[in-house]
């Protein structure tokens, strides 16, 4: 098994300095630990992940404090972007980090972050596999025409030139069978998460993806599939469950703050679900929010002392995980997240020693 970091914090509404200062030095240090990524999404207009509005940007401030970890989206929201720009930002990132540029493609589900291109929402998800396509040809150096505003054609190829000769791509999946089956066909990776689907469903989605990846491009192709769960170890059980308990219970208000939204805008929510938007009394959100800290803390995370996130870890890995992406950022307290980033190295490096492994 394989651990990365990932980031997706909750905040940074003010004018306050220092907003990435934890996102830089947690990278360093996952990047002298010996962990294998580090991710940061995009998130638009909402306090709820809105420290990340361009992972692009970031992935390049990234590239020149890291020496080995490899640089990921995770996830960019392709229908936002002209194709061209990705190409042209991810070979920035992969020239400056010497190779180490990696992409989650997602096609997106807050009807409000579409105020970039209002049209795609619709068919976002088509538009998202024909801007994978063409970043591969651009990626490997093909010339693609396109029209100027005169009408007329224009031949144009990516430059700078990348290191890499292909980028790396995931697909990102909120938990839909066909998408998981879908980055088979297209001979991506996945990244996924436990908000809507548990192990035992997603070790069936795997499945999937295993047979299309295998009948779409046979044995030599395995793929990889990276599982985001919330983050954070520490000596004893009790004293880490009292630290996140507050935290995360307030970062999972936020999140239903942007569900809420979404819903109000006509669009579906994450996971492409369809709900009436509608106001939550005050005590069932309370209730809610303790009901759902708990299945996370229980079943759904990494959080706690380290042998007890092995037996999880195993779990994971029986259900054919390749990766863990680690969401450290919930969590206020930046000296605490390091810390449990100390432990997460050393989870790490005993799953290497013989720990749990894929299935």
């Amino acid at each position: 098994m394989e651990f990365g970091i990932m980031f997706f914090a909750s905040g940074g509404t003010g004018n306050e300095p220092g907003k990435y200062l934890l996102l830089l030095e947690a990278a360093r240090m996952a990047d002298r630990s010996g962990l294998s990524a580090v991710w940061t999404p995009e998130r638009h207009f909402h306090p709820f992940g809105g420290l990340f509005p361009n992972p692009a940007v970031l992935g390049a401030a990234l590239a020149t404090i890291t020496e080995r970890i490899q640089i990921r989206a995770g996830s960019l929201i392709s229908p936002l972007h002209h194709t061209l720009r990705i190409a042209e930002e991810w070979s920035v990132v992969d020239n400056l980090s010497g190779g180490r540029a990696a992409v989650s493609f997602g096609s997106g589900w807050n009807v409000d972050d579409f105020l970039f291109f209002p049209e795609r929402y619709a068919q976002r998800q088509t538009h998202m596999y024909g801007q994978i396509e063409l970043v591969r040809r651009l990626w490997r150096g093909e010339e693609i025409e396109e029209t100027n505003c005169y009408g007329k054609p224009v031949r144009v190829s990516l430059y700078p030139r990348p290191v890499q000769e292909e980028l790396p791509i995931w697909v990102t999946s909120s938990g839909h069978a066909e998408t998981f089956a879908s980055a088979g066909r297209y001979g991506a990776n996945v990244l996924t998460h436990l908000i809507g689907q548990d192990l035992a469903t997603l070790a069936g989605k795997i499945e999937r993806y295993r047979t299309a990846l295998f009948e779409s491009h046979g044995p030599k192709v395995t793929g990889k599939v990276s599982l985001m769960l919330h983050t954070f170890l520490g000596p004893d059980l009790d004293t880490v469950k009292a630290t996140v308990r507050r935290p995360f219970r307030e970062y999972l208000r936020s999140s239903i703050s942007l569900e809420q939204l979404a819903a109000g805008g006509g669009g579906v929510i994450s996971g492409g679900h369809r709900i009436e938007a509608h106001r939550i009394p005050p005590d069932v959100l309370e209730e809610l929010l303790d009901l759902t800290f708990e299945r996370y803390f229980e079943t759904a995370s990494l959080m706690g002392p380290p042998e007890r996130c092995l037996r999880m870890v195993e779990r994971v890995a029986e259900a054919g995980v390749d990766e863990i992406a680690c969401l450290i950022d919930f969590v206020d307290d930046p000296e605490a997240i390091l810390g449990s980033l100390g432990h997460l190295g050393a989870l790490d490096a005993g799953c290497a020693d013989g720990g749990a492994g894929p299935a």
